[in-house]
């Protein structure tokens, strides 16, 4: 090692080559160790088939006498049930190693899970160009390498981070899952189940052809459609199919073989298909499409665009006149012009002072406001009735920057323009539209709709800020407080209802209560986004439950699966990685055309409702990336907030279809 780190190159590769070989270093120990204790099994053994019979019952004619002979045996029943419970009392587990480092991590496993961890997301950060690995995969086949150790893992500690996981996936989903059912989005919510079945179809055939199990069955799914929650639920199904322990553990082997050798077509052949052959199949210049498509939705904006269609306003300093004194701060404003004409006291100045405002605020003589409204509206109908001055310091007024969440029912489904013309709106700017689980940030278009759940970024003075939060929502200001009272309320009501059972053709199907927790995820997610006075979480907190919840309960799967992965991989072979070609394509392929010419969509959010309906948020960048444009996210996020549940669930559904159908 201090020979790679003194030679002459990057300190990137001196990172990866000193990580590579304390990995290589940890896997020839345990190799090192298993081939050192099977070394001495066989000598172990002759030595004790060798050994003396130790002195019992007489073989020859002169034999003890009877009651001798019974004593004897009971003495020897005795021993026998001793040794028995002797071996039942001792510790199970691989024998002791000759290095420390690896009874270390064996006796604190929760050691290896961090080192899995840490390497793991370091190796699925580094881009080969525009393609990297991902935690996920990184993660797993980090744990993989670390499992030659034999570390044994608690399963309880994967499905406690997975429930973590889940309930945050609902969390974030929530909001467009039951907006895409029930109300607008219905078109684009149907178009996600359909690829969501097809997908389902193409692995189920896939795996009948092939002969897999519903081990590999689960790993061709989640890998080829890069869904690794449905590990998870698949996990469960495993356990309730009432296979023996050791076929079982067998199949669930195999699904991190399955996954780890299917992903990395499923990452890079989704975004391949969608972004080049995508527009070829649609016949469509997919940079011109969503240009037209931006004109379309910019249709009665100003000619500043439509984030300032919120704020056409300039501000100006005068002296009151004497027919507002006396009158309140909201009487002046309302005398001089309502709607589009109104006009806003932002500041006033008495004498040397300034004056804390309110609507209540009266005006005194010799009053100085800063009064911002419409350019014209100053100049034609404020200036011949008052005098201007020149006040630099009134002008500077506080202005904020402030995310808004909008949750009013009243404004749901309202575009850009619809809202520039409500009163509360006047003196903002709109700056940024983001929405979804993943923050997908939505074109500021005029006919651009702004949907319950959504987070808009607000400039303006604090005063117009805190008039249009009022009105549509709440202020998504920063916090570190998770309420974990309702995050532990939904997710054991979720995984009580989960875990009921149903029978089913002599089949028990069940949600499983990590089923269950996504479900009561969505529905805290969705109360949230309406009734925004309990569940927070953060968006740091959720980012915890979701990539490190997912990525422990990943690394466990790799650990345990450690000791047999480079067996089930010789097994599987070349085979499954062109089967996940397959479970890839076939949708991705259909996807545009049903788009197309059954569900009619815009070519410009075409492409962007297939990357939604399979999660793949790296292939609707890369259409964005070819359409020099945003617009494809408009399709994506209500068809990833259903495909995300779906094909989640699609895990426990595979094991259930192959283990009672032809292929289990």
């Amino acid at each position: 090692m201090m020979w790679i780190a003194s030679q002459p190159i990057g300190r990137s590769a001196r990172i990866v080559a000193l990580v590579l070989l304390t990995l290589g270093a940890l896997c020839w120990t345990a190799v090192a160790h298993a081939n050192t204790e099977s070394a001495f099994d066989g000598p172990v053994h002759q030595i004790a088939a060798a050994a003396p019979a130790a002195p019992g019952v007489a073989r020859d004619s002169t034999e003890a006498p009877l009651p001798l002979q019974l004593a004897q045996a009971q003495d020897e029943d005795e021993e026998a049930e001793e040794g028995e419970e002797a071996k039942e009392a001792a510790p199970t587990g691989p024998e002791p190693s000759q290095f420390w480092i690896v009874n270390t991590l064996r006796k604190n496993p929760m050691l290896v899970i961090f080192l899995t961890l840490a390497i793991g997301y370091w190796v699925g950060a580094i881009k080969l160009g525009n393609f990297s690995l991902g935690s996920v995969t990184g993660v797993l086949l980090t744990g993989v390498a670390l499992g030659q150790l034999d570390v044994d893992i608690s399963p309880h500690v994967k499905t406690m981070f997975f429930l973590f996981f889940l309930f945050a996936v609902g969390y974030g989903v929530g909001p467009q899952f039951v907006r895409g059912i029930a109300r607008d989005g219905g078109p684009q919510a149907i178009f996600a189940v359909v690829i969501c079945l097809l997908c389902l179809g193409t692995v189920y055939v896939a795996a009948l052809i092939a002969g897999y199990g519903p081990g590999l069955a689960a790993g061709l799914l989640a890998g080829a459609q890069t869904i690794s929650a449905s590990i998870g639920l698949a996990t469960d199904a495993i356990g309730n199919l009432g296979l023996s322990a050791e076929q079982a553990r067998a199949e669930l082997n195999y699904m991190p073989v399955a996954y780890a050798v299917c992903y990395i077509y499923g990452t890079v052949g989704t975004g391949w298909v969608l972004a080049f052959l995508g527009p070829k199949m649609l016949g469509v210049d997919l940079e011109a499409e969503c240009a037209r498509y931006e004109r379309e939705m910019s249709a009665g904006a100003p000619a500043s665009g439509a984030g300032t269609a919120w704020h056409q306003l300039s501000m100006r300093t005068f002296r009151v006149s004497a027919n507002v004194v006396g009158k309140t701060v909201a009487e002046a404003e309302a005398s001089v012009g309502e709607g589009e004409n109104k006009v806003f006291i932002e500041a006033i100045r008495r004498g040397e002072e300034l004056v804390e405002i309110e609507p209540t605020t009266k005006l005194k003589a010799n009053d100085v406001v800063a009064v911002s409204g419409p350019t014209e509206r100053l100049i034609e109908q404020i200036s011949p009735i008052a005098t201007e001055v020149a006040d630099r310091e009134l002008l500077e007024v506080p202005v904020e920057s402030v995310d808004m969440v909008m949750t009013k029912k009243d404004y749901d489904g309202k575009t850009v323009m619809e809202l520039a013309k409500e009163d509360f709106t006047r003196g903002v700017y709109l700056t940024k539209i983001t929405r979804g689980a993943v923050s997908v940030d939505i074109p500021v278009l005029a006919k651009s709709q702004i949907y319950r759940g959504d987070i808009l970024t607000l400039s303006g003075t604090k005063t117009h800020t805190d008039q249009i939060i009022k009105a549509m929502g709440y202020a998504d200001r920063p916090s570190s407080m998770t309420d974990m009272v309702w995050v532990g309320i939904f997710v054991v009501i979720g995984g009580l209802l989960g875990a009921i059972t149903v029978t089913i053709g002599g089949v028990p199907v069940t949600l499983s209560v990590s089923g269950g927790a996504l479900i009561g995820g969505i529905v805290l997610g969705w109360l949230r986004a309406v009734r925004p006075i309990y569940g927070q979480v953060p968006a740091p907190s959720l980012w915890l439950m979701n990539s490190v919840g997912l990525n422990v309960f990943i690394a466990v799967v790799g650990i345990s699966a450690g000791p047999t992965f480079i067996e089930g991989l010789k097994e599987a072979g070349v085979t499954l990685f062109l089967w996940g070609i397959v479970a890839t394509s076939v949708p991705m392929l259909c996807a545009p055309w049903i788009g197309k010419y059954l569900f009619r969509f815009d070519p410009a959010i075409n492409l962007g409702c297939c990357g939604g309906a399979r999660t793949s948020t790296a292939s609707v960048a890369m259409v964005a990336d070819v359409a020099k444009s945003n617009v494809p996210m408009l399709g994506y996020t209500v068809p990833y907030a259903v495909s995300n549940t779906l094909l989640t669930l699609w895990g426990m559904v595979i094991v259930l279809m192959i283990g009672t159908g032809p292929g289990g």
